[in-house]
């Protein structure tokens, strides 16, 4: 994401991603959602894989699974997942996959950026692949910016937004991760996507739309146009 910062334990990414927070963080049913979307034993190249954490399961259900990622920090806490070390932006394999996945809301990054990952889905999307991504829904955006809000996750991950500042279409937020007593910090700015501003995203890239894998518009797949 652009403006963002981090704090905390351990390495801290460009994107302010705390290294050591991503190890811990469990899944939240993200391979399931994959998994059901696309053919059994698909290739799956996952752009910003990070430590591997939704890599490693759809590779337990079958996938044969490549991931690419900026951070050689995150990549060592994937060990035994063939990865990349590269930028989204400039990866530029000389094969193509499956299935592409871009998750962790990375979609919602700044125009110019969001433009730069989906040129790289679509060169990465072999003839008749899918690919699958995450975005924040639409609504998410007028409902988050709620400071102090407190939730609590899977595997003792406290999540506190320390701040949130919603000018459309920029949510500028900040949060605060507590793991058995470690604190990090978050900050980064999300943009909101209309969904004609998807559709249009989309076609620059090549792609078309596919459907909706959830009920709240947060997973859905596009193909090759």
């Amino acid at each position: 994401m652009d403006d963002h910062a981090g704090t905390g334990p351990g390495p801290i990414t460009n994107d302010g991603c705390a290294v050591e927070f991503y190890a811990l963080l469990p899944t939240f049913g993200e391979p399931e959602i994959v998994h059901a979307a696309v053919p059994a034993g698909a290739s799956i190249l996952e752009l910003g894989c990070g430590t591997g954490r939704i890599l490693r399961p759809l590779a337990a259900l079958g996938h044969p699974v490549t991931g690419a990622d900026d951070s050689a920090d995150m990549l060592a806490r994937a060990a035994g997942l063939p990865t990349v070390l590269s930028p989204i932006e400039t990866l530029r394999l000389d094969r193509t996959f499956d299935v592409v996945l871009l998750a962790s809301t990375m979609i919602n990054s700044a125009p110019g950026t969001r433009r730069a990952f989906l040129a790289t889905v679509r060169h990465h999307l072999g003839d008749g692949g899918v690919a699958v991504l995450q975005q924040s829904p639409p609504a998410w955006f007028e409902t988050v910016a709620e400071a102090g809000r407190v939730r609590d996750d899977p595997g003792g991950i406290r999540r506190i937004i320390r701040s949130a500042r919603w000018t459309p279409p920029c949510l500028n937020i900040e949060v605060e991760y507590q793991v058995s007593g470690s604190t990090w910090t978050h900050a980064w700015t999300s943009y909101q996507i209309t969904e004609q501003e998807l559709t249009a995203g989309l076609t620059t890239a090549g792609l078309r739309f596919g459907d909706w894998l959830t009920e709240d518009h947060a997973w859905f797949t596009a193909r090759a146009s």
